[in-house]
């Protein structure tokens, strides 16, 4: 990072619409390679959900060029490290090697950009269909409080709405998925024009993109491609419900809807989150935890949607000689002051120290500022927002928090109550 800490960075454009981000950096001989693409489980039909996040395996099963498996063992025998992930609105992947192999990393990307389905094979979605199923039972469902966000974003949300069903997707969608279906899900999402690419690290410009050009040039566009439209946001409607579950404590979690990531408000609410359970010294750690003991832990956070709305979301796990009831009635008192009264300028400051820490933390990582210009770049089309959003962060003030908080936590909540299972009801 260079001095002020601002990240500089030039944006360019290709002829088939791929959208790019070059952010040259000495601190070390690293480069970091960062794709988006401007597709998650949001962009899922009804009936075939699961897709984004089986695509996050596929691109690691071979394309024209690499074999089964390969992308994978050539990056780490070039020193490198690469991952991927997937989310409601998008789904990157990403590998950080030594700055010499940066074109060894572009390469690799536009093979399976362009050729992917060359791999593609019944045998390949058989495979990664079980794996996902896998992956679906270490994380959610034989994991305690693991059907948390799944039902969360089932109570949030309607059914058919974009953000209703999570990113793991329907079992049963993904065993009628034919070859047909998730061939025809990479034609259309997985092209240039749908896609961010960012290079940050140790590398020159000029270079960088002549690479770029020769390498994904090629790859033709989906010009039939439309923007996403959200069909619907219906306000929450009130829900209330006890889980019996293979859990040790019971947990209390609530979730609320919330403005949308990207706005003014969003950013007021995730300075709130920080004063209401950022660290041992917010607001609810220290009434429920330290002061009256009568929990374990506790979290709150805002869940970062482009699309219409988010959702502010937190539990409270309950000591056991604590009552549940008792203790969501704590909860509630204190969620309550934050719509009433203006936090302190102690508490603010803190909340604004924390943000601070963490942005420079997180932007002094070339992995880390790739990400955010693909971010910013995808969502937004505003990569300079990875310079301007710690300020606003810091401009929030206190009439800010309170607005957002009156807006969000008066508002209908989903409540979860987590309790533990009773043998009768284990043995039925």
């Amino acid at each position: 990072m260079s001095g002020d800490n601002r990240v500089r960075f030039s944006q360019h454009t290709l002829a088939n619409g791929l959208r790019v981000n070059i952010a040259p950096d000495r601190v070390a001989p690293v480069v970091a390679i960062n794709l988006w693409y401007d597709v998650g489980s949001k962009h899922e039909q009804p009936g075939k959900t699961g897709f984004a996040h089986l695509f996050e395996h596929f691109m690691f099963q071979g394309s024209r060029h690499v074999a089964k498996a390969e992308h994978l063992s050539i990056v780490q025998g070039a020193g490198g490290v690469l991952n991927a992930t997937t989310y409601f609105d998008r789904t990157n992947y990403f590998e950080t090697l030594p700055s010499h192999q940066v074109e060894l990393g572009l390469w690799l990307e536009a093979d399976r950009m362009a050729t992917l389905l060359d791999a593609m094979s019944q045998e390949n979605l058989d495979n990664q269909r079980d794996v996902v199923k896998n992956e679906k039972r270490q994380s959610y469902d034989n994991r305690p409080y693991g059907s948390f966000f799944e039902k969360l974003m089932a109570a949030s949300y309607p059914e058919g709405h974009p953000y209703h069903h999570i990113t793991i997707g329907s079992m049963e969608d993904l065993d009628a998925a034919s070859l047909e279906d998730v061939e025809a899900f990479f034609r259309t999402y997985y092209v240039p024009n749908n896609a961010v690419l960012t290079v940050a690290g140790d590398v020159d410009e000029a270079p960088v993109i002549e690479a770029v050009e020769r390498y994904f040039d090629p790859i033709e566009p989906n010009d039939s491609l439309s923007a996403f439209r959200l069909p619907h946001d219906e306000p929450l409607v009130a829900q209330r419900e006890i889980v019996p579950d293979d859990v040790p404590l019971e947990r209390v979690h609530v979730g609320y809807r919330s403005p949308a990531f990207g706005t003014l408000e969003f950013d007021a609410l995730e300075v709130a989150t920080q004063i209401l359970a950022g660290g041992r010294g917010s607001r609810l750690h220290k009434r429920l935890v330290r002061e009256e003991q009568v929990a374990q832990d506790v979290a709150f956070f805002a869940l970062p949607l482009v699309a219409g709305s988010s959702v502010a979301a937190g539990w409270v796990t309950v000591r056991p000689e604590s009552d549940a009831a008792a203790v969501e009635d704590i909860l509630d008192q204190e969620l309550a002051r934050m719509t009433r009264e203006p936090v302190t300028d102690d508490e603010l400051a803190r909340a604004h120290a924390l943000i601070e820490s963490a942005e420079l933390s997180a932007l002094s990582h070339m992995d880390e500022v790739a990400d955010r210009l693909s971010m910013y770049t995808t969502y937004f089309d505003r990569p300079e927002l990875i310079n301007e959003q710690l300020g606003r962060y810091l401009a929030v003030d206190a009439e800010a928090v309170r607005d957002v908080c009156a807006a969000v936590l008066d508002g209908e909540r989903v409540t979860l109550t987590y309790a533990p299972r009773n043998e009768k009801e284990a043995v039925v």
